[in-house]
């Protein structure tokens, strides 16, 4: 974990507002949205989903701002919610309708703003293990010092090339407990593209907006208009799901909480069967209406 080895090629959509945000397509068809969570880039979600969706749509992945290649505005950027709508403006400059949007973790959270914000612009949202409501949080204490304006960027330097070093690896293990990193993935996934002085300020920063963006959102769940299926692992180390999208899903009209009995936060890499067929039951209903 320590070389970047392998990354995925990318493409770059300008933003309005300056900066841009990078992403990988493959495939035709329906869309279908990747939105990664913390300590990763667009390659998390890509590498073990995009094969399996491209063979009926097209895939998009996404850098989200800060993060891997995506651009991000200091202080202004921190948001699910401003995340989400930096986001949306990618997708209309794509020329996406009405995406499927699957996201991890932290991605998650941004996809069910999106869905919040802009619900005629979303078909559906797989929310894989997601933050739904504010909490103390690990990643505060880890990352949100380095989120502070000027004191914030001197440390993140420093922090860089000592404590990240050992950290991080450890860090990136144990998000996968109480399953291990396949192989395929620990080879082929660009670490260095998820770790840096820059995009360990974008950690804090995320980790720091989740007071007030997460009780803005759990307001709104009940007036959520978009199908949501939420997945959560039973061993899940990283994210409560029984205090979050299991709560979550019961507050909106449209949604379904389903529990992987000893699987931990990194579902993805272990049920992308149960992953696709939620997507493509999201994608024909989306027909349909």
């Amino acid at each position: 974990m320590d070389a970047e080895t392998s990354e995925v090629a990318r493409r770059f959509v300008p933003l309005g507002e300056g900066g841009s945000i990078a992403y990988a397509e493959t495939g035709e068809g329906e869309a279908i949205v990747l939105i990664h969570g913390t300590l990763m880039a667009l390659e998390d979600l890509w590498l073990p989903l995009a094969p399996r969706l491209a063979a009926r749509h097209r895939v998009i992945a996404l850098d989200r701002p800060g993060h891997g290649l995506s651009t991000r505005r200091r202080l202004v950027d921190a948001s699910p919610w401003r995340q989400a709508a930096a986001i949306r403006e990618a997708l209309d400059r794509l020329g996406l309708h009405r995406p499927v949007l699957v996201g991890h973790s932290f991605g998650a959270t941004v996809a069910l703003c999106l869905a919040l914000s802009d619900p005629d612009a979303v078909a559906g949202v797989v929310a894989m293990a997601p933050l739904c409501f504010p909490e103390p949080r690990l990643e505060q204490i880890l990352f949100g010092p380095r989120a502070l304006p000027g004191l914030g960027d001197g440390l993140a330097q420093v922090l860089a090339g000592s404590l990240d070093r050992a950290m991080l690896p450890l860090l990136w293990r144990a998000i996968f407990l109480p399953q291990t990193v396949p192989p395929d993935f620990a080879v082929r996934f660009p670490w260095a593209r998820a770790c840096g002085p820059a995009r360990m300020i974008a950690e804090g920063e995320d980790a720091m907006s989740t007071w007030t963006a997460l009780g803005r959102a759990a307001a709104a769940y009940p007036t959520c208009r978009v199908p949501v299926r939420f997945f959560g692992g039973t061993a899940d180390l990283v994210v409560n799901n029984a205090l979050h999208g299991a709560l979550a899903a019961t507050l909106m009209r449209s949604a379904r909480f389903t529990w992987l009995p000893g699987t931990g936060h990194m579902l993805h890499h272990f049920h992308q069967d149960r992953v696709v067929a939620e997507v493509e039951a999201l994608t024909q209903a989306a027909a349909t209406t």
